[in-house]
């Protein structure tokens, strides 16, 4: 029986785990072939568990083609070799989830921001400026075909204040990615939208809850699956009417209401009424 997506050349980067492991999974379940990229390429590399060769094995069982390209995002050239690679084996690519984002250890730490290591502003460099340089390398193939989706990883941190401002400036500026190549791109059929997801079960976040268990209890219970997104932009891919989301930002709760879409059997809630909701473009372009 073919898949959804069994056509489809996908990209997901920073995939070794947590949210872009999910997703890559996510996109070979529906058949995706995946280029799942990252720098763990064994177990230890990492403070965290996860490899890009599991995950794309993953993938593969999935009921995709998983592909594990070592890409460390700080360099362009990686990058550039990866895309000139997806050209020569593929000839095209339909979907790229920017996902690969720098986490310090002590991001989530209490304190001000000139009380953290100075390190904590690198997601400026792995998760804003790394987007930008996989969006430049993707639009070309995208464009050329007429067709394609270039998705950015976000959150409810790029309205309110959510573990300082580095991390909400990244999360902002991803949305103004979304919001500005949608108008780049619109007349090639090709969409560009941000994703803010909620609470992730992952093991980085049960680490955090496994520390402080009184102050997360509950919240387990109502996080998404790194998976959910996954799903999410499958069927965005697959929707005939992408064009009209293309440029917005969208909280991914509300998306899976939208295409009936549940995780696992839940309806992950959307956060809006506690955290905000994004303010999408104003209609104005000044070129």
């Amino acid at each position: 029986m073919s898949k959804p997506l069994q056509n489809t050349v996908a990209v997901v980067t920073g995939a070794s785990r947590g949210a872009g492991e999910g997703i890559a999974l996510a996109l070979g379940a529906q058949g995706a072939t995946v280029y799942v990229t990252g720098r763990s390429l064994k177990e230890g590399d990492a403070a965290l568990p996860g490899t890009i060769g599991a995950t794309a094995r993953g993938v593969s069982e999935a009921g995709g083609r998983g592909i594990a390209v070592a890409v460390d995002h700080r360099r362009d050239e990686d990058v550039k070799q990866l895309f000139a690679r997806i050209a020569d084996e593929q000839g095209r690519v339909d979907i790229l989830v920017n996902n690969a984002t720098f986490l310090h250890d002590q991001l989530i730490e209490k304190g001000g921001f000139w009380e953290k290591p100075l390190a904590l502003v690198d997601i400026l460099d792995v998760g804003l400026r790394s987007a930008y340089v996989a969006s430049w390398h993707a639009a070309p193939l995208m464009v050329k075909q007429k067709n394609g989706l270039i998705a950015f990883t976000s959150s409810f941190g790029a309205s309110c204040y959510m573990h300082g401002p580095a991390y909400g400036a990244q999360k902002a500026g991803v949305d103004k990615f979304a919001k500005d190549m949608g108008v780049d791109l619109r007349a090639h059929n090709v969409a560009a939208v941000s994703v803010w997801m909620g609470m992730l079960r992952t093991e980085r976040t049960r680490r955090v809850m496994a520390a402080e268990p009184q102050k997360y209890a509950g919240f387990w219970e109502i996080a998404e699956t790194p998976q959910f997104t996954g799903h999410l932009l499958g069927a965005l891919y697959r929707d005939a009417k992408r064009a009209e989301k293309s440029g917005q930002v969208l909280i991914g709760a509300e998306l899976a209401l939208e295409y009936g879409i549940t995780d696992e059997g839940r309806q992950p809630p959307s956060h809006r009424a506690m955290l905000g909701g994004p303010t999408q473009a104003h209609p104005a372009i000044v070129e």
